[in-house]
């Protein structure tokens, strides 16, 4: 019995395309990506809920692969890792890195579930030149600044220190500085869902310290406005007067 031609056409292979003399299978296009609203990206949306990805069981049963791997690099370095400097050096090293990367172990909603209140306030609420300590994951090394974090409440507001809480969560993860500002900022926004948040990261980035460019003085700026902050220039620049101030 002559097939349909849907059994025809199902029958057939996929279509290949050559390189260098290979055939290899055609790629799909990638899918269409869901569109977010203005200031907000598939990355950080939700990120606040996110589950964690590390938890203290995982710290004990990865520590000694860790540290095997500090001794790893300790050798590739022309070291020797049994002199008696570095005998615990390892181990050190892979605790402190744990300690280090340590928001991988708590999510925002663990901070934020008991510390939203109902409050009729609608004025900006800022805090200032939180310190802020991260590891660029371009080159595991540290870069270090001051974070400023203001909103305008929408009938709740956070407490104060878990603005610093939430600064924490995010800045100790391997990190970018501009995804560091963004994270904050929409956390604070899925959180609170305030009228606006602005967030300003002042740092200065061992890797142009150290190495590179070696430029000892460099400091870089980042900011993410989100609603009215973004919205309007006048309610912009109250929070970034007020943050020089």
């Amino acid at each position: 019995m002559e097939k349909g031609k849907l059994g025809v056409l199902l029958e057939q292979p996929p279509r290949t395309v050559s390189c260098n003399g290979y055939a290899l299978p055609e790629e799909k296009p990638p899918p269409e990506k869901p569109r977010y609203a203005q200031g907000t990206s598939a990355q950080c949306l939700d990120s606040w809920k996110e589950e964690r990805t590390r938890s203290e069981e995982d710290n004990e049963m990865n520590l000694p692969n860790l540290a095997a791997a500090y001794t790893t690099i300790l050798r590739s370095l022309g070291e020797d890792p049994e002199r008696q400097g570095l005998l615990r050096t390892p181990w050190r090293a892979a605790t402190a890195m744990q300690f280090f990367t340590k928001g991988y172990q708590e999510t925002i909603s663990d901070v934020l579930n008991d510390a939203i209140f109902d409050e009729d306030h609608d004025e900006m609420v800022i805090v200032k030149d939180i310190d802020m300590f991260s590891l660029c994951e371009h080159h595991l090394v540290p870069f270090v600044g001051k974070v400023h974090i203001g909103y305008l409440p929408n009938k709740q507001v956070l407490g104060l220190s878990k603005l610093a809480r939430i600064v924490e969560i995010y800045s100790r993860r391997l990190q970018v500085q501009e995804r560091l500002t963004k994270q904050i900022a929409v956390a604070i926004t899925e959180a609170l869902q305030p009228t606006g948040v602005g967030v300003v990261i002042e740092a200065t980035h061992m890797c142009m310290v150290m190495r590179g460019v070696q430029k000892m003085n460099s400091k870089t700026v980042t900011s993410t406005m989100l609603g009215v902050f973004r919205e309007d220039a006048k309610t912009r620049e109250e929070f970034l007067t007020l943050i020089r101030s």
